[in-house]
This record gives C-alpha cells, sequence and structure tokens, in this order.
C-alpha cells in the first residue's frame, strides 16, 4: 500500500488552508506554492469541493477555504474523498479477486490493518496537524 501524489497533495494543500482559515479564501496561485502544480490543485481542489470539504468563490477576492472547521475535518475524511478508504491489500476490497476470499487467514488480517489505517486516519484532524505540540503520533495513547 502506497499513497497516491493525490491523497499526499490533497493534505498539503487541505492543510494550507486551515493555516489560512481566518484569512479568507486563497487564491489557487497561492494554494499552489505549496509544490503543486495550478492545474492538478484545481482537480484536487475540486473533488474535495464536490465532497463537501472545501468552498470556492469566484471573482478578484475569490479563491478556495475550508467548508467546516478544521476540528470537524480529518486526514482520513480527505483520504477517502480523493482516493477512497486504504487497503493493505486488492482482497480487502474486493473478495472476488481472490478464490480463497472466504476462508484466508490472511486476508483477515489486512482487513483488521486497513480498518486499524483507517480508523487512525479518522482520529486525526487537520486542527490536531495545526497544533503539532499537542499532536500524540503514539495511537496506542490517543482518546
Amino acid at each position: 500500500m502506497k499513497l497516491s501524489t493525490k491523497g499526499k497533495y490533497g493534505l498539503y494543500a487541505m492543510f494550507y488552508l486551515a493555516q489560512h482559515t481566518d484569512d479568507g479564501c486563497q487564491p489557487l496561485k497561492s494554494v499552489a506554492e505549496i509544490g503543486v502544480p495550478e492545474d492538478y490543485l484545481e482537480q484536487l481542489l475540486g473533488t474535495l469541493r464536490r465532497s463537501g470539504l472545501v468552498t470556492t468563490v469566484r471573482g478578484a477576492q475569490g479563491g478556495y477555504a475550508l467548508a467546516k472547521a478544521p476540528e470537524a475535518i480529518t486526514v482520513g475524511d480527505i483520504i477517502d474523498a480523493l482516493e477512497g478508504p486504504l487497503t493493505i491489500s486488492d482482497c480487502v476490497g474486493d473478495e472476488r479477486c481472490c478464490h480463497k476470499s472466504e476462508s484466508c487467514a490472511s486476508r483477515r488480517v489486512w482487513a483488521y490493518l486497513s480498518q486499524s489505517i483507517n480508523s487512525l486516519l479518522q482520529s486525526i484532524t487537520l486542527r490536531d496537524m495545526l497544533n503539532q505540540e499537542n499532536f500524540d503520533l503514539d495511537p496506542l495513547t490517543r482518546n
């Protein structure tokens, strides 16, 4: 399992918007300063808008902003919107890909790991990322 550039760049963009929540809408050009090509970023932000995570305003003072408060948007929300839930193995997302799916002990392990990863991603908010000094990276001690 490897996170694609969609997920990485989408998280970068959402973090940028979270950092500028109090500054109003951010022009695409400003958001692109995170190192993402504008055309690609525009596609990602469009997907995030359709998922209800970003709002847009047209015009000279327009741009992009978070549709919700940073504490109401999780890393999991962003990844799900751009890539769908993460899975360790293809058989977790589609049991038809292997004839042993129903009786496979390994598949149960991959499903458990996939669920754990997605649950952890759902527990980390943009606010957590903004407050990195309070951000506990040890999943055993997270609430």
